[in-house]
């Protein structure tokens, strides 16, 4: 492979914001995009169940420089996957992105200032080098999904299917389908495979915020009436942005009168004693992610009676479906465990530096987007209370930023090292005040944060200002002129 200046890994969301960004912004630098499945999307292409769509408003999960004009602001899996490959032609992408090219490890090499990637390809192993390393590759592993430990599951004599590895040809028209899970693939899966003939019920150990929302956003169809496609779309994002930061905000600072709003929303749509019994949770909003739907479609399958809810533990799957602590029996001809992803870490590379291995649990994120220690990596991680993308450009605009400096000054190596006075910062976790499992499981091989730079603030209007700081503002982010420099230096001293 011919040697280029940035290596991007993944082609979902993040990596492509990051190619547009390094095209529009760094015409002269030279990058390649390492995808390890065979097609562009990432989670838009991975997930294939029924009903799959956005689980925010895409005007947010949109990218900045590409208006979403579809009426549907709560888009479906396909009209998503649709708008990331019209991304890829209309940026002329199509040529930077190799397919089936899983990177395995990551050496940085410090003689020679430049990454060096083992990466599995159709033909076998390759070594790939380059200066700058992006990682784009999201935040779950795309071969494996989480199984909860659910007493009996291997005795369900019926299909069992976890939504990450649908099949194309599952026929549930007609049959009882379990949906165990309570998250926002759950509450996808139900309406969708009732609405496709399915009697369907979700059992859930615990109930989970709900809150429905128009599927089209009418001011922003409105606006694109009177105004062009780049306007309408600028307005309509600030005013989401605002109501997301908003919203949030709102859950931190008054979670018991938040609670009651939400609750009071859901008893609109469906009988107080349903809403006791199967969606009043038992923390605060945003302490674990508030699932959106679209339309009302879960509350119309179950005034409609083609979705049921069941809420309490299970005792036990059988062959022909569940039993629950409290002797209810469920029936089931399709049980589908919608019980999580497992998480990776910075897509599970083997990191190191002159060989020696890098644990990033012992590093600090630096700004949400490198982390100490590690030369010329960045990674895009996105919010857990607002909209992916708006991270992923907002890291994309840095990197090209990063990039465009060091070419000024001539700097070849860009690496956050912590200062004297961060010796003493008490580490916190990469998430914290967020209790989901599949964070929990995993937070301990995540970086840590602390203060000042050393934040990642999952909070957009702040990793905003930090990010257009003058890069060497705080003393933390260092950098070196190349080694041939250093030496000429050297030598005239």
């Amino acid at each position: 492979m011919k040697a280029v200046d940035v290596v991007i890994v993944g082609a979902g969301i993040s990596g492509i914001s990051a190619a547009v960004h390094l095209k529009k912004q760094c015409p002269d630098r030279t990058f390649v995009i390492l995808e390890a499945r065979s097609a562009p999307g990432g989670t838009w292409d991975q997930f294939r169940y029924p009903g799959v769509r956005s689980d925010s408003d895409m005007h947010t999960l949109g990218f900045a420089f590409k208006p979403w004009t579809a009426a549907k602001a709560i888009a479906d899996g396909p009209a998503i996957r649709a708008y990331l490959e019209e991304t890829l032609d209309e940026y002329a992408l199509g040529g930077t992105v190799r397919y089936n090219h899983k990177v395995l490890g990551a050496d940085w090499q410090s003689a020679a200032q430049r990454w060096h990637l083992r990466v599995e390809t159709p033909k076998g192993e390759e070594t790939v080098e380059a200066p700058f390393l992006f990682m784009c590759g999201g935040y779950y592993r795309y071969d494996q999904a989480y199984e909860a430990p659910i007493p009996g599951i291997n005795r369900f004599a019926g299909t069992r299917v976890h939504p990450q590895f649908w099949p194309k040809d599952l026929a549930y028209a007609g049959k009882k389908v379990v949906v165990i899970g309570s998250g926002a693939t759950a509450m996808t899966l139900v309406p969708a495979m009732a609405n496709g003939g399915a009697e369907v019920t979700m059992v859930q150990r615990s109930p989970t915020y709900v809150v429905s929302r128009p599927a089209q956003d009418r001011l922003a169809n409105a606006l694109r009436v009177f105004l062009p496609d780049t306007w309408a779309y600028a307005l309509t994002r600030w005013k989401n942005i605002g109501f997301q930061r908003f919203f949030y905000a709102r859950t931190r600072s008054k979670p018991e009168d938040t609670k009651q709003r939400l609750l009071a929303m859901v008893k609109k749509a469906l009988p107080e004693a349903m809403v006791d019994a199967h969606f009043t949770p038992r923390y605060n909003p945003w302490d674990e992610r508030v699932c959106l739907i679209p339309d009302g479609d879960l509350f119309k399958a179950l005034r409609a009676g083609t979705a049921k809810v069941v809420t309490g533990t299970i005792k036990s799957v059988t062959e022909g479906g569940v039993t629950m602590d409290d002797g209810t029996e469920v029936p089931a001809d399709i049980l589908i465990t919608a019980t999580g992803l497992k998480l990776a870490v910075l897509s599970d590379i083997a990191l190191a530096r002159d060989g020696a291995p890098v644990n990033l649990a012992e590093t600090f994120s630096y700004k949400g987007m490198m982390f100490s220690g590690v030369p010329n990596l960045v990674q895009t991680f996105g919010y857990i209370n607002a909209s992916w993308t708006l991270r992923a450009d907002l890291t994309s605009s840095y990197v090209a930023r990063l990039l465009n400096h060091m070419d000024e000054k001539g700097y070849a190596v860009a690496c956050p090292e912590l200062r004297e006075a961060d010796q003493d910062m008490t580490p916190r976790p990469w998430i914290d005040d967020f209790s989901p499992g599949y964070m929990q499981r995993e937070m301990h091989r995540f970086p840590r944060q602390g203060t000042g730079p050393w934040r990642n603030t999952q909070d957009f209007a702040t990793d905003k200002r930090l990010a257009a700081e003058p890069l060497e503002v705080d003393g933390v982010l260092t950098f070196q002129p190349p080694r041939a420099a250093q030496g000429a230096v050297q030598a005239a001293a």
